[in-house]
């Protein structure tokens, strides 16, 4: 029998998305004065890579990340990145940033002819690989995601989706062509 997941919700005084599980980042800043978020960015992101579950993102995105505790995490020492959501393989919906603030995510990018989108985007990461399909369960949270994104933030109501590949081409893959763009759109086309 599938989990069911909490409905999802945001909280407009404090930024938070009421149905995720809350792990705060210190990755994280103010916006510009002026801001808001118009932008809505899909990742993703496996530690170690190709692998799923466990502590890694969590801890690399809070900077407690042991980069001996795994050949590959050497390269991560000492970055300081973080999203404002990661969706895992089951569902689970992870918040590590208030939607307010501007998340570290995005790296060098340009949307449309405006650079730095950390300052007007929220991001969302989607535990996978850009070659290895995403679960349904993802497709279906990231759905629910966008839809309360929609309704609780006036500035992301008609907000573009992107990948991280699309604001940093050349730069960055994810979430790559294992990422069913087809499928999203559908499901958020559908009422409810």
């Amino acid at each position: 029998m599938r989990k069911r997941r909490p409905a999802l919700r945001v909280d407009a005084a404090t930024g938070l998305l009421r149905g995720a599980t809350q792990i705060a980042s210190p990755n994280c800043d103010a916006r510009p004065p002026g801001v808001v978020p118009e932008l809505i960015v899909v990742h993703g992101i496996s530690l170690p890579p190709g692998e799923f579950g466990g502590p890694w993102i969590d801890r690399l995105f809070c900077n407690t990340l042991d980069p001996a505790a795994h050949p590959a995490f050497g390269e991560l020492a000492g970055l300081c990145v973080s999203s404002h959501l990661l969706i895992r393989r089951d569902g689970e919906t992870i918040q590590y940033v208030p939607l307010a603030r501007r998340a570290w995510h995005a790296g060098r990018s340009r949307f449309a002819g405006r650079d730095n989108c950390n300052d007007y985007s929220v991001g969302i990461e989607l535990e996978g690989t850009d070659n290895q399909p995403y679960a349904t369960a993802q497709y279906q949270r990231l759905c629910a995601t966008i839809k309360a994104l929609r309704r609780g933030i006036p500035s992301l109501a008609s907000a573009p989706i992107v990948g991280h590949s699309d604001i940093a081409p050349g730069r960055k893959t994810d979430p790559g062509p294992a990422f069913d763009w087809l499928r999203l759109e559908t499901l958020l086309a559908r009422r409810g």
